[in-house]
């Protein structure tokens, strides 16, 4: 690489370096190298790093300057989307159909020549969510076929979303509004989104500074958690019932 960022060790137990060390430009680079085993990928997270690269060059680990993070009392509904779900039949659970939200989310997009996550991702995602680590976030219209989701990882009192799709418009949306509602019931009170973009910025996204991320991390980490399946504890809920209850 002719970028000056270290190269991990081997032991996927190693630190990794400061966050802090990351490059400006690109912005949030901090490393390269590694695994993706269970450990080093928790690791990373409780970090406040994450791995993004594409099939064909070196894992990279990233800990950008501005990191996009919801309030889980924080994520908006548009009122037309409401209003469409309302009616919709959908129903929101999670951790019945991981893998497939994880493909999902893993599929080309439009106007994209790949995708970051690759098949080793999807495999280091599924042996997290086999130990209780990863979860998804399903949408499942009235034929009880999947339309979209996202999954993430959670420790302590943070979840760490990593993607979400939608194969009906709203569904990802819906996933996340849903995911929220049921974290703030249990009084975690945030979800980290990595980078901000355009649609997460409509749905209430905020930018925090690295530093602030990282102070909100470091106490929520070590928090006592929910590890295992999430099916049973986030239920299974109808979406009318957050379109009745989230406001603009």
């Amino acid at each position: 690489m002719s970028v000056p960022i270290p190269e991990l060790a081997a032991d996927p137990e190693a630190p990794f370096p400061m966050p802090e060390s990351a490059l400006a430009e690109p912005d949030g680079l901090l490393a390269w190298g590694g695994d993706l085993s269970p450990v080093r990928f928790l690791n990373a997270y409780r970090s406040g790093i994450f791995p993004w690269f594409t099939e064909g060059d070196p894992i990279l680990w990233w800990s950008p300057s501005q990191r996009a993070v919801f309030r889980t009392d924080g994520v908006h509904l548009p009122s037309r989307l409401r209003r469409r779900l309302r009616n919709s039949g959908w129903t929101v659970r999670a951790d019945t159909a991981f893998a497939d939200v994880v493909a999902g989310c893993a599929a080309p997009r439009a106007g994209q020549p790949g995708t970051w996550i690759t098949a080793g991702m999807q495999a280091a995602y599924l042996a997290l969510h086999r130990q209780g680590h990863a979860h998804s976030i399903e949408v499942f219209d009235g034929d009880g076929r999947l339309v979209g989701g996202l999954f993430g990882l959670a420790f302590g009192r943070m979840f760490c979303g990593d993607s979400m799709y939608s194969a009906e418009s709203g569904a990802s949306s819906l996933a996340l509004a849903m995911l929220a509602r049921r974290l703030q019931g249990w009084d975690w009170p945030l979800i980290d989104a990595q980078v901000p973009n355009a649609h997460t910025r409509r749905l209430g996204v905020q930018a925090w500074p690295r530093a602030a991320y990282l102070a909100a991390l470091t106490e929520l980490r070590d928090a006592p958690g929910m590890p295992g399946t999430w099916r049973d504890a986030f239920g299974e809920w109808p979406a009318y019932s957050l379109a009745e209850a989230v406001a603009d």
